[in-house]
């Protein structure tokens, strides 16, 4: 633990040294310190929307800013932000869904294999055990939380609520074998990777699949010897996303087999395998993938992913641009063509992570995983040649921040706890701090003052909130003061503890 700590310590310093500048520091808010972003493009044609990201790093990175996760507006202002206790506890996967027709946040919590040593235990990018999912209500109630079941720990790729309001998730288990037949360690372990749906409110487990079960480790892209860096487990899957279709059939990825799967939910069969070594297509050359993530359906024929492509193992072919990535499929021919492409300007390669977003107006939203930025294009795309092309909005995090997944979901939050305040004397004149974390309904502050806590008049009648947090202006009046947020229509909509400049 001591080295442990020293590395804390030093990294520490760096951090606090180097994020001065790219960090989010709120006199209201101390205890919120939230990354700031960098927006490198912003163009007219983005869809409306808020920004959900979950910032991590990786070991040996310095964090700029608090783990945890992050809404917030396309200039890079935060809404809400919830801080995790440490920077080895993660958010991922954090977004807006539907539960029981209400709005609602979901996100997995745990810690993340990597992240806390170089020495691992498991392989880079495995939950460890103890991880869960969270559901938070419009007010940021935690209403749901969710484990894995069957022995399996909760993983940290994918967490769905369906139109059953049930729960489908992926899962990992580390499973003794020999993997010398494979090229690997005679005590050596499988990462199995199971899908299982939960009944949200029985707790009731619905639905369970795994890959050990069904599909050859021998198809992994990545080598058995690969277990030895990894306390002898074999990550020879990887399942990372998983989408349902109409025909009660489950589209999945594998990164480590460089293959997507479409299975018959009722039997577990697979219907059709996409990529690897067993593909029932033929990939023409701009739809050919590797290392993968976040495969979905987008109509019958058509399905899209995120194509790291890149960098993930010594085995790895020469690295390509990492790329959002819709392919159309052929049925009767059996073949796979790439229809639109979304490359980033620059040039990205992409380890890991990543996904595609289908918003409402066509547009797509991505998410570079690893590499720290996040964008969107017109629903055409662009070319290798000419990334440039119908990229709309780009944004880039400090130093290695991450976030596994980016999103743009509309969002109204509507906080129970009170707005905050604080009071700062200069020279003759007071400032007042005001914000409310998650609030999206407030448009501006009304500020009172008074010589008692009885005795208070407005001062301020209507002031625009100006980002998270509004700094006003007043006389040296008080010494007590309050504010009230106010709603689009100028009603109160909560008001905030009263504080005596004099404490």
């Amino acid at each position: 633990m001591d080295d442990l700590d020293d590395y804390d310590e030093k990294n520490s310093l760096i951090a606090k040294e180097n994020s001065k500048e790219q960090v989010w520091n709120f006199v209201s808010a101390p205890e919120l310190h939230p990354m700031k972003i960098t927006v490198n493009v912003a163009k007219p044609g983005t869809a409306p929307g808020s920004v959900f990201v979950a910032p991590y790093t990786i070991y040996g990175a310095a964090m700029i800013g608090q783990t945890g996760a992050l809404i917030m507006d396309q200039k890079g202002n935060p809404i809400w932000f919830q801080p995790l206790c440490s920077k080895y506890i993660q958010n991922t996967d954090f977004r807006v869904q539907s539960y029981h027709g209400y709005p609602v946040l979901t996100m997995w919590q745990g810690t993340i294999s990597g992240t806390q040593s170089s020495e691992l235990d498991l392989p880079a990018g495995d939950p460890e055990p103890g991880a869960y999912y969270n559901i938070l209500d419009q007010h940021y109630n935690i209403i749901k939380r969710i484990s894995a079941r069957n022995g399996f720990t909760s993983d940290l790729h994918e967490f769905t609520i369906t139109k059953r309001n049930t729960a489908l998730f992926t899962a990992i288990k580390q499973v003794p074998a020999d993997l010398t037949p494979y090229g690997g360690p005679k005590d050596g372990y499988f990462d199995d990777y199971s899908i299982q749906e939960v009944d949200l409110e029985t707790g009731k487990l619905l639905f369970f699949w795994n890959a050990l079960s069904h599909i050859d480790p021998a198809d992994s892209m990545l080598p058995a010897s690969s277990a030895s860096e990894s306390n002898n487990i074999w990550d020879c899957y990887h399942l990372n996303s998983i989408d349902e279709g109409s025909d009660n059939s489950l589209l999945i990825s594998m990164r480590n087999m460089w293959a997507i799967y479409k299975l018959n939910k009722e039997s577990g069969d697979i219907i059709w395998q996409l990529g690897g070594k067993q593909s029932n297509f033929t990939l023409s050359p701009d739809a050919a993938f590797s290392w993968q993530h976040d495969a979905r359906y987008r109509s019958d024929n058509r399905i899209s992913m995120f194509n790291d492509a890149c960098c993930a193992s010594s085995t790895s072919p020469p690295q390509c641009q990492s790329h959002g990535l819709i392919l159309e499929l052929d049925f009767c021919n059996r073949t796979a063509n790439a229809v639109r492409e979304y490359f980033h300007d620059p040039a990205l390669y992409v380890p890991s992570q990543g996904n595609v977003q289908k918003l409402p107006n066509g547009n797509q939203f991505i998410g570079w995983g690893e590499e720290p930025y996040l964008s969107e294009y017109a629903e055409e795309g662009n070319t290798i040649t000419e990334p440039w092309l119908n990229f709309l909005y780009d944004v880039r995090f400090p130093n290695e921040n991450m976030s596994y997944r980016a999103f743009k979901n509309r969002w109204i939050g509507l906080p129970l706890y009170p707005p905050s305040i604080a009071i700062v004397r200069s020279y003759d004149m007071v400032e007042v701090f005001a914000s409310w974390n998650g609030s999206t309904e407030t448009a501006a502050w009304q500020v009172l003052a008074g010589p008692t806590p009885y005795c208070l008049s407005i001062i301020i009648e209507s002031t625009p909130r100006t980002g998270f947090e509004t700094k006003i202006c007043l006389p040296c009046d008080g010494p007590y003061y309050q504010v009230n947020a106010l709603d689009s229509c100028g009603f109160v909509i909560s008001t905030s503890m009263l504080v005596n400049l004099e404490d």
